[in-house]
């Protein structure tokens, strides 16, 4: 099943993506549902993010590929993870599918993208082991973690060069049925191929990072955890448009634009 957030005019509301189309629901994924009113072409509604998250975490350097290479690139010693590594993004810097990337007036040109797997929380879960942590998982979507390189070596927390507004987005919805060991993720920029490997090729998979996760902290629903992505991503600039394809799920497509320079 895929899901969807969607706007009609000035309502927001999940549905269920069907033949191209969206049946719009009363309720939610994460409860009762129940289908309502004729299905909508893609074309009347605006797709948004899939979920609206009180918490993004994220897997650090999870293929061993993209650790190497970003080490290299950052002048520093790769020294992949031993364990499962977390950290956060900021809720705020969530876009949908279509909407601009915009990059800070004052960033560097060392602006990245990052296609990922993202994996979106059905049910509040605490002490999950390896083997039932699947059970709280209602499905995956696309993420692209946008990313100032230049802020990045010296934002310690990642505050700015991985959350600026926009920098987070999410779509085009969610696909709860997937074989991530069968998945490949593509990258293109303006059409062309720029990145592609295995999903499922991660140091750590989904159930190794929920189990860890809720050893220390509970999830909600609709919680996301961003799984990684692999070998070294190209600068983006102005007017390029993003598409990162998921194969079992579908592409996500933003355009990047600048913020005009700020007076004073």
């Amino acid at each position: 099943m895929r899901w969807c957030r969607f706007r009609l005019g000035q309502k927001e509301s999940y549905g269920i993506v069907v033949n191209g189309g969206v049946e719009p629901v009363d309720g939610s994924p994460y409860g009762s549902y129940q289908r309502a009113g004729k299905p909508l072409a893609m074309d009347e509604i605006k797709l948004l993010a899939p979920c609206v998250p009180r918490t993004m975490y994220a897997a650090g350097s999870n293929y061993l590929d993209h650790d190497i290479g970003m080490a290299a690139l950052m002048g520093t010693v790769s020294k992949p993870p031993t364990a499962p590594y977390i950290n956060y993004r900021m809720p705020s810097a969530v876009i949908g599918p279509d909407e601009p990337i915009v990059i800070p007036a004052d960033a560097s040109n060392e602006i990245q993208y990052e296609g990922e797997l993202v994996v979106v929380i059905g049910k509040q879960a605490k002490h999950l082991t390896a083997e039932n942590a699947l059970d709280c998982v209602l499905g995956y979507t696309i993420g692209n973690d946008f990313t100032e390189r230049n802020w990045q070596k010296s934002d310690r927390t990642f505050w700015r060069c991985k959350n600026a507004d926009t920098f987070k987005p999410l779509g085009p919805w969610i696909e709860t049925d997937v074989d991530v060991a069968a998945m490949r993720t593509i990258v293109r920029i303006n059409g062309r191929v720029a990145t592609e490997f295995a999903t499922g090729n991660m140091l750590f998979g989904v159930s190794e990072y929920l189990s860890v996760l809720t050893s220390y902290v509970t999830v909600y629903p609709g919680d996301v955890l961003w799984m990684g992505t692999d070998l070294v991503p190209e600068n983006v600039a102005p007017g390029d448009v993003m598409e990162i394809e998921i194969t079992g799920i579908g592409v996500l497509r933003n355009t990047v634009t600048k913020e005009r320079a700020r007076a004073g």
